[in-house]
């Protein structure tokens, strides 16, 4: 059964990769969502089996895959309780992108390459989140970069799909060169890569140093600083995030894909795996909780003033993550993986919700350019009102429970940065709730702007747009997009985006076969805390994990944080009110005071609309040194050195001697004669001259 979980959606990939041309795209995208929906239904099968049967940990190799030296590595699947989680939260989810992309994708003339790499990039997270050993992580780990690089430019035509693959790809080599170090690392102090192996050796590791850098460093502080940098990487901390809102420029089915159950979640999957190592490592977990603190209210802040609808989800889903990596600080790592169960759903609900808003909208993104449309998609309202629930955190939804305990955790902590940790995830939860409101107001609610701007084009945007909120004209004329490019860039579905922008729009409700993966994870984000919250992080977890996770005997945090003051227990559900109040009355009741404020307050507001600059700071540092090195390097030393002094040069010189010599052999026989005068001229000249003595 295993073994078909994870090798269906390769079959899946081969055959609409390989085929794809002579069984057409209707078979391709059939085939492929059919045995995605037969990997999930196991998935589903094998979780009850593992986390609520006796089964417990099982290993069966597949293939022995590398030998080398002492060195042995087997191509093995991982069963755990961890693993089925995973394998639920990634085929669920992947299931359901493909089944709406049915309908998303219909006028993409490239449907078959497209859920080939959906397939593939699914394939790729089974085998990372199924693997035995580091390297058949790793492999996995750069399987699903490889596939998010096809996938966010998918539409390569376009250049900023171009530029955002390539970003995405570059900034993840970034924290896969640490990844890479923190194996090398643990395979110097254990000697092997094999889970088990080194579980086994952790505990054994605590206090030895290691010879890194020019310095002694703590083996186990210095080994999961380099391990947590791929994290960043790959799920978008702070400093390794400017790949993620790029991301944005693929199909939206791939936005929900990579943002909310498969890459972005590796990192947290791998801190979790790799527990029994973290666990020997304080002052690395202590980074942990500071950077994903840092980076859920950084994300948040930005989130306040973004205008292109999947943006804003974006960068939720990157403050979730920083979530995420509190909790894993602190030491409460099934929390932290409950609440990458709950934010699967909720997340995938939204951004599959907010391409039905897309294609109802003719491909616009643009929330200034919508309004109104509650009475035009009901069903999609009703179903992104529900994730708005469950992100924000109302009582009983999917996010009370994971994100509220979350906070109570980070209070409860005594780990360095935990109250620092505590602040800003109690104040991003109030961003959050604001954001997200904000995003439903603007989309679903008030006057319909874009019938305004229907017959002039919708891209007249530099305009007063009346209840949207912000007015980019008097503020910055070019705030709404910071990094010269469009940032309300249209998915085009595959033919031209702009097609209905010069008539009059008429909003339409999406197809059953989008919709029917709305109310799956609506019921997700409805059911998945309250049925599953006991399992994950209450009495009867122990029995459910069976020691998928490792905590050491003084790690209590998840009793600890049942007993913080009742003030703390409430915090979150106080800053989602106080966002959702201030947001209903900025965007429903006064809708002048958004743009009073970023009239009054324009430097705050571009650089939170800008990002807090990150790009444009890595560009200075690091992007136009790299081009001006680049550059040197090629004209300077390429084209200087090697081309002008070194072979191709001396090759050069001699044929430029050859043709002027070449030009002597004339054919006629004065010029030969005169030749030989001047000869006979010199000789003497040298005779009487210097010659003889």
């Amino acid at each position: 059964m295993y073994t078909a979980i994870v090798f269906l959606p390769l079959l899946g990939f081969l055959v609409a990769g390989l085929f794809g041309r002579q069984i057409g795209a209707r078979a391709s995208e059939i085939l492929t969502t059919g045995l995605l929906a037969v990997s999930a239904i196991l998935s589903w099968v094998a979780f009850f089996n593992v986390g609520y049967g006796n089964a417990g940990l099982t290993v069966p190799v597949i293939a022995e895959w590398i030998v080398s030296g002492g060195v042995r590595v087997d191509w093995a699947l991982r069963i755990d309780t961890l693993t089925v989680v995973m394998l639920v939260v990634v085929n669920t989810v992947s299931f359901l992108v493909h089944l709406y992309s049915i309908g998303y994708m219909h006028e993409d003339p490239h449907r078959s390459r497209f859920f080939a790499y959906l397939s593939l990039f699914t394939f790729a997270m089974l085998m990372l989140v199924t693997a035995d050993n580091l390297v058949q992580m790793f492999f996995g780990w750069e399987g699903v970069g490889l596939a998010s690089y096809l996938l966010i430019g998918f539409w390569y035509e376009r250049p900023s799909a171009n530029a955002a693959a390539m970003k995405a790809f570059v900034v993840n080599r970034v924290g896969d060169f640490g990844f890479a170090l923190g194996i090398f690392l643990i395979f110097a102090l254990t000697g092997s890569v094999a889970f088990d192996t080194i579980f086994a050796a952790a505990p054994g590791l605590a206090g030895k140093s290691v010879h890194v850098f020019g310095l002694d460093w703590d083996a186990m502080t210095i080994t999961c600083l380099l391990l947590f940098m791929g994290a960043m990487g790959k799920s978008a901390q702070f400093l390794l995030h400017t790949w993620l809102p790029d991301a944005m420029e693929g199909p939206t089915p791939v936005s929900a894909l990579i943002h909310a159950a498969t890459m972005v979640t590796a990192g947290v999957f791998m801190v979790a795996r790799l527990s029994p190592l973290f666990e020997q490592a304080p002052n690395a977990l202590s980074v942990v909780v500071v950077v994903g603190a840092t980076t859920a209210f950084f994300a948040a802040t930005v989130g306040l003033v973004q205008n292109d609808i999947k943006r804003v989800i974006a960068y939720s889903t990157c403050s979730q993550l920083g979530y995420m990596f509190v909790a894993l600080g602190v030491g409460g790592y099934s929390l932290a993986i409950f609440h990458l169960f709950t934010h699967a759903f909720f997340k995938a609900l939204l951004f599959l919700g907010a391409g039905s808003v897309i294609h109802a909208m003719h491909h616009e993104q643009d929330m200034r350019n919508m309004g109104g449309l509650a009475r035009r998609i009901p069903v999609t309202f009703w179903m992104m009102t529900i994730g708005t629930f469950a992100l924000t955190g109302l009582p009983l939804m999917a996010g009370f429970f994971s994100k509220d305990a979350i906070i109570e955790a980070a209070f409860a902590s005594q780990r360095p940065g935990a109250i620092y940790a505590f602040l800003l995830t109690a104040i991003a939860a109030g961003l959050t709730s604001f954001y997200s409101w904000r995003l439903v107001y603007l989309t679903f609610f008030g006057k319909p702007r874009w019938e305004a701007h229907a017959g002039e084009g919708l891209h007249g945007a530099a305009a007063v747009h009346a209840g949207g909120g912000e007015v980019h004209r008097d503020v910055d004329p070019h705030a709404h997009d910071a990094h010269g490019h469009d940032s309300h860039g249209h998915d085009a579905h595959g033919h031209d985006a702009g097609h209905a922008h010069g008539h009059h729009l008429n909003p339409h409700e999406s197809p059953n076969v989008m919709l029917i993966p709305l109310y799956v994870l609506a019921l997700g984000a409805i059911f998945a805390g309250l049925l599953f919250k006991d399992k994950f992080i209450g009495a009867g977890g122990e029995g459910f994990w069976k020691q998928a996770l490792y905590y050491a005997p003084t790690n209590k945090i998840l009793e600890d944080m049942h007993h913080v003051p009742t003030l703390v227990a409430f915090v979150a559900t106080i800053m989602m009110l106080i966002g959702f109040v201030v947001s209903t009355y900025m965007y429903v009741f006064s809708p002048q005071t958004p743009v009073r404020l970023a009239q009054r307050h324009g430097l705050i507001y571009r650089f939170l609309l800008n990002k807090w600059y990150f790009d444009e700071l890595y560009d200075f540092l690091f992007v136009r040194p790299a081009f001006w090195l680049g550059r040197l390097f090629w004209k300077g030393g390429d084209g200087r050195i090697i081309d002008g002094l070194g072979p191709d040069g001396v090759s050069a010189r001699v044929i430029d001697v050859a043709g002027r010599v070449v030009r002597l052999q004339t054919g006629f026989v004065y010029h030969y004669a005169f030749a030989m005068l001047i000869g006979v001229a010199a000789i003497i000249t040298w005779y009487l001259l210097g010659g003889v003595r």
